[in-house]
């Protein structure tokens, strides 16, 4: 009875947080955290102390794995460079600093179970600062590189942290903590892929919205399972089958499909991740007494606390030169590549096409190259530039895995209740903190994202693309095999695709359907959805309106598959 009270109050606190949040200009997840902290303080709340296992295990995959499928794998194709420089070396860095100042300062502390510590605290958790991004409207690439980081740079700490684990036993040497990080992400990236693609395939004959939705709650764990038993990284397994998965949907599943699982994920991804801040809070009471049970105090650690919190800051600020001034670089070069790839469509588009293996061969060519133009446009048109450096500098808030993980460290360990207080503090006031003030930096330096206008044009202008694709499937008389259709049946079909752009601008309508006209749309539908797809390939239009306009063919899909009593 009290876990199920608990469980109704930390619901209703989380909605209610939730609800309030946006009118007092404060991240919900910031909220949560000093309202926890408050309850854990007051006289008859109970101690709080969760086994890791439940958050490494039974949060911790879903949650990446909601994340990982709203993430496009155009957009992660193209920030690689980004995500893998702060997921991956800034976090190999900022252990290997932290770690190093933990030795010192705790004298019975060996170097291995130094670096477990800074493995632990290196990882930043995304979901405040790309929550706080979203709704200031950062530009959309800042965004993509928030989310990517906070995908996979937990995969990077928590095997940082295994081997150090083992290090601590004296199992591991120098050179087999390489091979064993080289073999937990090269093992993870194979089984990702292979339970993403096997996963998709199963739900697509499923052909039911229920039984579809309730397999992808299984999936992160089918991900992450295998991979942990094979002793690679479960979590980047899980980010991996959520990328592939989140792709290959538009593709293999229904609208009906797509509808059902993106309503559902969002719910448990809010309740999650709103839960694991408040579960945050109430801790805090907990720690304090375990700390002051043990000779260090509890202000001692929470000033060794302080002093890694600023020097994560520092080491993640010193590293956002080198990688914007190479971004910056890469920008240019790609300006340059671009006139070059122009050069060679315009040589490929004169050049004779009689011959149908030389005119598909071409047109391999045309596609590939006007993918890699369109890559050049985003390079150059969304450029991080130093304003979005010091914004992705100042996003390095630490969260639930790094408590999670600091509750792991053996219990052998000295100074563990200390170190977990260490843990705690670092993660606080960097959420605190940065998380706090980071709406007023967006502010102040004026970074914001694509203006609504030129995201409308983009949607519009797709919308009008897909539609003129659509449309020329439409006989001006007849359905195939079928009997002549009447003219105002054909009209109100072609209106409907063309009204729809016209809404985004302006505004538009909805309408009925019976049975040749259902035909009609659903053969419009197919060619527009075919065509969206070959769009999504080629890159040429922004992710949030290739998104936008699979939402609204996925709705109009399901609309008419109402209409038509669900055949």
């Amino acid at each position: 009875m009290e876990y199920a009270l608990a469980a109704v109050a930390a619901i209703v606190t989380i909605v209610l947080v939730a609800r309030f949040a946006p009118k007092l200009g404060v991240a919900a997840p910031l909220i949560l955290i000093v309202v926890g902290s408050l309850f854990s303080f007051l006289p008859f709340a109970p101690s709080v102390e969760v086994d890791p296992e439940w958050i490494l295990v039974g949060v911790l995959p879903p949650l990446l794995y909601s994340a990982a499928v709203n993430v496009p794998l155009m957009d992660f194709r193209r920030n690689l460079k980004a995500i893998t420089g702060l997921s991956v070396v800034l976090v190999i860095l900022s252990t290997a600093v932290s770690g190093y100042l933990l030795y010192l300062i705790f004298p019975d502390l060996d170097l291995a179970a130094a670096f477990a510590l800074g493995a632990v605290i290196s990882p930043p958790d995304a979901v405040a600062a790309t929550a706080i991004g979203k709704r200031l409207g950062l530009p959309g690439r800042l965004v993509t590189v928030l989310e990517g980081e906070g995908l996979v740079n937990d995969a990077t700490a928590l095997v940082l942290l295994r081997s150090a684990i083992a290090a601590t036993a004296g199992v591991v040497s120098l050179w087999g903590f390489v091979g064993d990080f080289v073999f937990a992400v090269a093992v993870a990236i194979g089984v990702g892929i292979a339970i993403g693609f096997a996963t998709v395939a199963v739900r697509a004959r499923l052909n039911n919205p229920v039984l579809n939705t309730s397999i992808s709650f299984a999936v992160p764990f089918i991900a992450y399972l295998p991979a942990e038993e094979l002793g690679a990284s479960g979590v980047l397994s899980v980010v991996v089958a959520g990328l592939v998965a989140g792709h290959r949907s538009a593709t293999r599943l229904t609208a009906q499909d797509r509808i059902s699982e993106r309503l559902n994920w969002r719910t448990v991804q809010f309740i999650l991740e709103n839960g694991v801040f408040l579960l945050m809070g109430t801790e805090v009471a907990t720690l304090v007494v375990q700390v002051e049970d043990d000779d260090l105090g509890v202000g001692s650690a929470v000033l060794i606390g302080l002093l890694m919190t600023a020097v994560l800051i520092v080491v993640r600020f010193a590293f956002m030169v080198p990688l914007i001034a190479s971004l910056r670089r890469d920008a240019r070069r790609a300006q340059t590549r671009g006139v070059y790839l122009d050069q060679a469509l315009d040589r490929l588009r004169g050049a004779p096409t009689d011959d149908p293996r030389v005119r598909a061969r071409a047109s391999r060519i045309s596609r590939m190259l006007a993918r890699r133009r369109a890559d050049v446009d985003s390079l150059t048109a969304e450029g991080l530039g130093w304003r979005g450096g010091v914004v992705l500098g100042w996003s390095g808030m630490r969260g639930v895995v790094t408590l999670a993980a600091a509750q792991s460290l053996p219990r052998d360990l000295p100074y563990r209740p200390q170190l977990i207080l260490v843990a705690f503090t670092v993660a606080l006031v960097t959420l605190l903190l940065q998380g706090g003030t980071l709406p007023a930096l967006i502010g102040r330096l004026r970074v914001t994202g694509a203006s609504a206008e030129r995201e409308r044009d983009d949607l519009a202008s797709l919308l009008e693309e897909i539609s003129t694709t659509g449309l020329a499937t439409v006989s001006d008389t007849a359905l195939e095999g079928e009997e002549p259709v009447e003219p105002t049946i054909l009209t109100r079909v072609r209106a409907e695709s063309v009204l729809r752009a016209a809404a985004v601008r302006e505004t538009g309508g909805d309408g009925g359907a019976h049975a040749v006209y259902v035909r009609l749309r659903r053969r419009v539908l197919e060619a527009e959805r075919a065509a969206l797809i070959e769009a999504r390939s080629l890159g040429v239009h922004r992710s949030t309106s290739l998104a936008k306009a699979e939402h609204l063919l996925d709705q109009e899909e399901a609309r008419l598959y109402r209409h038509d009593g669900g055949h």
